[in-house]
């Protein structure tokens, strides 16, 4: 073991440089006598260097894990990324994402920097990840997580793991309840809503389909309060096929999503969601 004193600042210059963990770079310098050089070399033989040369190339694929809780009040939704369908098919890489899931569900930490920083076998998540990227030698990263919590949480999870959704419901859960909450998942998984309905849109997506509509209408030759008519009519059939209540329930196309979750129960209705697709 080296008797080097290892300053802050040494820390800091090889942590700026390789990207690595504070003490991953402090273990580095330790074990390498204060090397620099030998530490970048160290820290390679880790893993974190490949994670550093390999920050150019696109993860396209990888896993999707939708997670409620028991009381299904709580859901959550981690994306774990690979450069590969090869990787991100493998039972353990999948056993990896769901481990990291689990622990996503017990701290319920809101961030994916938080999530990373939470202890996993060990060590950190974050750690973990680049021990996953020595072994496997590829891009591997939580890009998306996601929490809802709600009166009653429904976690769907479509297509080996490509998309994974929450729905959020207003009313305390039971078995039909859970149920129609599933076919409305199932639904956001197929058709992919901007929002809940015309009023969780953002403004600006608003104004840009609102202007688009015009500008046709006008070059048809229409002007004046006839073109503003028409335009309220285009950007009202925008949120019908765009929003999610208002949507045709895939199910049973006589209804929208509305009348279909108010026929399960009176009052009923989505209060959020989330959805996440690999490569979305």
């Amino acid at each position: 073991m080296s008797t080097v004193a290892i300053s802050a600042a040494e820390v800091n210059k090889l942590r700026q440089q390789t990207g690595a963990g504070m003490m991953d770079c402090r273990k580095a310098l330790t074990e390498s006598n204060g090397d620099f050089e030998a530490a970048i070399d160290y820290l390679r033989k880790k893993g974190q260097k490949v994670a550093a040369n390999r920050s150019d190339r696109e993860a396209k694929e990888g896993v999707v894990i939708a997670r409620a809780s028991a009381d299904n009040t709580y859901g959550i939704i981690v994306n774990l990324s690979s450069e590969t369908d090869f990787v991100a098919k493998n039972e353990d890489f999948i056993t990896f994402c769901n481990t990291i899931a689990n622990i996503a569900m017990e701290t319920k930490v809101t961030t994916i920097e938080a999530l990373k920083a939470c202890p996993m076998e060990n060590a950190t998540i974050d750690e973990k990840l680049m021990e996953v990227v020595a072994k496997i030698g590829e891009k591997i990263d939580i890009v998306r997580f996601e929490q809802i919590s709600a009166p009653a949480v429904v976690a769907y999870i479509h297509g080996s793991y490509r998309i994974g959704v929450l729905v959020g419901l207003n009313q305390a859960s039971n078995d039909g309840l859970l149920a129609a909450g599933k076919d409305v998942a199932m639904q956001i998984a197929a058709m992919s809503p901007l929002a809940v309905d015309a009023d969780n849109v953002p403004a600006d997506v608003v104004e840009r389909e609102k202007a688009i509509a015009i500008d046709v209408i006008m070059q048809e030759g229409k002007t004046g309060e006839m073109a503003e008519k028409i335009a309220v009519g285009k950007l009202n059939k925008f949120f019908k096929d765009n929003t999610l209540l208002p949507q045709a329930f895939v199910k049973d196309n006589s209804k929208t999503v509305a009348e279909y979750l108010t026929s399960v129960s009176a009052g009923l209705t989505v209060t959020a969601f989330k959805r996440v697709a690999i490569g979305g």
